[in-house]
């Protein structure tokens, strides 16, 4: 479990794209630089054809950087909203508990299964109020 993302990276949590921002010009046959946003002053501005992404147009997919918190080491934390579900899985000689996670800025389709007990140590004010689903299911190998 990983706390800090980046872009680029394909973690599970990272956002795969950022934007939409506008091509300024072409630079060469597959190379296009970008207007960025001051807050990503850091960043070169020029880039290959396939880190972009056409934008579509739907506004609902549009993560602004404000709302994100983009640090200057161009990364952020992803910050946990609501446990969706437990479960426990049977190992060999013990049992796991997951908790199904709803993050910030995420799709509750993107919702990731965490390890419960690395969740209460990073995230205590998650469990506080005792709501954590127990329609988990027990698997046994």
């Amino acid at each position: 479990m990983k706390g800090v993302m980046r872009f680029g990276k394909k973690e599970k949590l990272s956002p795969r794209y950022i934007g939409p921002y506008r091509i300024s010009k072409r630079i060469g046959n597959v190379t296009y630089e970008l207007e960025l946003p001051q807050e990503l002053a850091v960043v070169r501005p020029v880039f290959h054809i396939s880190m972009l992404k056409k934008c579509m147009g739907n506004p609902s997919l549009i993560i602004p950087t404000e709302v994100i918190g983009i640090k200057d080491s161009l990364s952020y934390e992803e910050i946990p909203v609501q446990i969706l579900d437990r479960q426990v899985r049977r190992l060999r000689t013990k049992e796991v508990a997951s908790i199904k996670v709803l993050w910030r800025n995420q799709f509750v389709e993107e919702a990731t299964w965490e390890a419960e007990e690395d969740m209460k140590k990073r995230y205590p004010h998650l469990f506080e109020t005792g709501e954590i689903p127990d329609q988990g299911t027990k698997f046994s190998s």
